[in-house]
């Protein structure tokens, strides 16, 4: 029997990576999606704290909704992936998503906060079967080696969403009206009703729109042939969750993952809190900067990421900017005026790479069980739910949302052991 010529071979392989081009743009655009939805809870977290005048710890409670439902949904959703493949995954994720914006609409008719949060975390269930599905999907299109690249290629469009979104909600879910409890309290019953009414009602256009975008995208992804990316099985290995537990490197990556995940929510959620205070501007001027500042940061950062990772090895880049983001959440911590907010920039740019490097580092070599890793890893994401809910308790005890960035720091020296150490394949 002839074996195939080089030539043909290569052919062959040319013809497998314009097949999964296609795949691989379509796929990409659920990066964008999740990451419009996620940058607008930064902008939604003030808005609904002033107008169901909450504190700092109820007003993390939308966090706490979001990424419980990673912790909830994750392992269904590896069940459904590993049953019937990334593309049903993907689509049922993408009807959650639209179904639970839709819902911002009879949430704000009703004025109830916990209708709010009930549709935030439909949101975040669909957005599990799509981060699920669509972060192995995007490494496993293409050669192994460029898997680390190919990620954080498809990540840099979710850094994209990082820039609009702000700016998209902040013009048109915040009023910029900011009232005192004393001008508050001047109020007849009737105009302080209708104040709030009006300010919970701003999110329903900007929601009714992302919902239809959505359900359309996902019309699209079911009549679109995609291909089902098979993972080998070692020597006839079926996988399993003892088995993926054996993999020491994934144990890391999923702790590094809950703590980047809890650091990111924390610096972004926050953000134009400790604008407001730390550099006296108002909440649009805020919402600019969290766009046009620390947004082009991390979207940037993604390129540049990518780019570097070609001369830097992953997981050295990843100790590199972990390190630095150290020196930064103590700058913000204890510095005033516009050097906070440069700060939580310069965050935002050091952050970029961390999610999809410490997710392809935590799935590398893991075979058959890489669904279930997968899986494991989106579970992480519950660090947005829980971590958060440690910064607005410093912030609301020490009456200074600055000192809760203790809590992002300690999440950094984490992330640094991961890219030191905690990265390299081992089994148990």
């Amino acid at each position: 029997m002839a074996l195939p010529s080089s030539s043909s071979s290569s052919s062959l392989k040319t013809e497998q990576v314009k097949g999964y081009l296609f795949p691989f743009i379509l796929v990409t655009s659920l990066f964008f999606f999740w990451g419009f939805v996620h940058n607008l809870d930064p902008v939604l977290i003030p808005h609904l704290r002033k107008a169901f005048t909450l504190n700092f710890l109820q007003s993390s409670l939308v966090d706490f909704s979001v990424f419980i439902a990673y912790f909830v949904m994750a392992l269904p959703a590896g069940f459904i992936m590993r049953k019937y493949g990334y593309k049903s995954g993907i689509i049922l994720g993408l009807l959650l998503f639209g179904l639970g914006s839709l819902l911002f609409i009879p949430a704000a008719n009703t004025r109830a906060y916990i209708l709010f949060l009930g549709a935030l975390f439909i949101i975040a269930s669909g957005l599990t079967f799509l981060e699920t599905a669509a972060n192995p999907y995007a490494a496993l299109l293409g050669p192994k080696e460029s898997s680390t690249q190919r990620l954080n290629l498809a990540q840099s469009f979710n850094g994209l969403a990082v820039v609009l979104a702000p700016i998209i909600g902040g013009k048109f879910i915040l009023s910029g009206t900011n009232l005192t409890d004393a001008q508050k309290a001047a109020m007849t019953p009737e105009a302080l009703d209708a104040y709030l009414a009006g300010e919970a009602a701003t999110v329903k256009g900007p929601y009714l729109i992302l919902g239809l975008i959505i359900l359309a995208v996902a019309l699209i992804f079911a009549f679109t042939k995609l291909p089902e990316i098979k993972e080998e099985a070692e020597g006839g290995k079926q996988s399993s969750f003892a088995n993926a537990f054996r993999h020491k490197h994934l144990i890391w990556a999923v702790v590094a993952q809950f703590f980047y995940v809890g650091a990111q929510v924390c610096v972004t959620s926050f953000f134009i809190n400790i604008a407001v205070k730390a550099a006296h501007i108002d909440e649009k001027m805020a919402a600019n900067y969290l766009g046009l500042g620390y947004g082009i940061a991390f979207m940037v950062g993604r390129f540049a990421g990518t780019f570097f990772m070609k001369y830097i090895s992953p997981n050295k880049l990843l100790a590199i900017y972990s390190l630095i983001n150290i020196v930064l959440s103590a700058i913000a911590i204890v510095s005033t005026g516009m050097i906070t907010v440069y700060a939580l920039i310069g965050v935002g740019f050091f952050m970029s790479i961390m999610f999809p490097t410490i997710f392809s580092l935590g799935i590398q070599g893991l075979g058959v069980d890489t669904k279930i890793g997968s899986s494991l890893i989106i579970m992480s994401i519950v660090g947005g739910a829980l971590i958060p809910l440690a910064m607005g308790g410093i912030a609301d005890m020490t009456h200074n949302i600055q000192n809760g960035y203790i809590i992002p720091l300690i999440c950094f020296i984490v992330i640094f052991y991961f890219g030191w150490k905690g990265y390299k394949i081992k089994q148990a």
